[in-house]
């Protein structure tokens, strides 16, 4: 399949690779540019653990060595990897998404223990902190940067030539439908696949919409599989 990637550039590349490995063919319009905060400080307490949702929370991050010898929970591998890349040396990948972060943060770590360290950007598409705080947590939470949004270039071309377009949040849901209108092209012949229902509902529910059974990227993965299977 010609598999539009809407993912912000540094996020892209890993997924093009693997739609590469399964045969389609990509192209990356990114609909967020990712911009770090020169302004973000993280204010000195005992942490007890750093908790990120997106690779993207390391943006701009300048760990000092105290820092980079906390545990580090994130959910998924490729935020796991980023998160090594910087020099952390205590890092688990676990959940898959918010929901799944915050219940094993939540079953594994005490609030006794100290507080919580969250490093996000501006907008995010779950509630960590709140779950946490729930739980009885005190969490920290740290704007690291701004997801700003993005026209991209060629994107009427893009759309005449996919098949299919992936869909990872919300807000680049309805990123991509406003983009779609402005340019006055029919996207109601691409396969839409969303990482899950609540992205979906930001577009036409008259659109081919595909939900991943789990909101991962093995899920989105499966769920383009099955599309590109009934193409």
């Amino acid at each position: 399949m010609k598999v539009i990637v809407t993912r912000p550039q540094a996020d892209a590349a890993p997924l093009l690779a693997r739609l590469t490995e399964r045969g389609h063919m990509g192209r990356v319009l990114p609909l967020l540019a990712i911009v770090a905060r020169d302004t973000a400080v993280i204010p000195p307490m005992p942490w007890q653990a750093i908790c990120i949702t997106s690779a993207n929370g390391l943006t701009g991050l300048k760990p000092t060595p105290e820092l980079l010898s906390l545990p580090l929970l994130c959910v998924g591998p490729q935020s796991a990897a980023a998160a090594r890349n910087y020099g952390f040396t205590s890092v688990q990948a676990h959940g898959g998404n918010v929901e799944g972060l915050a219940a094993y943060v939540s079953e594994t770590l005490s609030p006794r223990n100290g507080p919580l360290l969250y490093l996000s950007g501006a907008e995010t598409s779950g509630d960590l902190e709140g779950r946490l705080k729930a739980s009885g947590f005190t969490v920290e939470r740290v704007i690291c940067y701004d997801a700003v949004p993005q026209r991209p270039e060629g994107l009427a071309a893009a759309v005449s030539w996919a098949d299919a377009v992936m869909l990872y949040s919300p807000r680049t849901a309805r990123l991509w439908a406003d983009s779609v209108a402005a340019i006055a092209s029919d996207a109601s012949r691409l396969c839409h696949v969303c990482l899950s229902a609540n992205v979906a509902r930001q577009l036409p529910q008259s659109w081919p919409l595909r939900i991943a059974d789990t909101p991962d990227e093995i899920g989105i993965l499966a769920s383009l599989e099955r599309s590109h299977e009934g193409h």
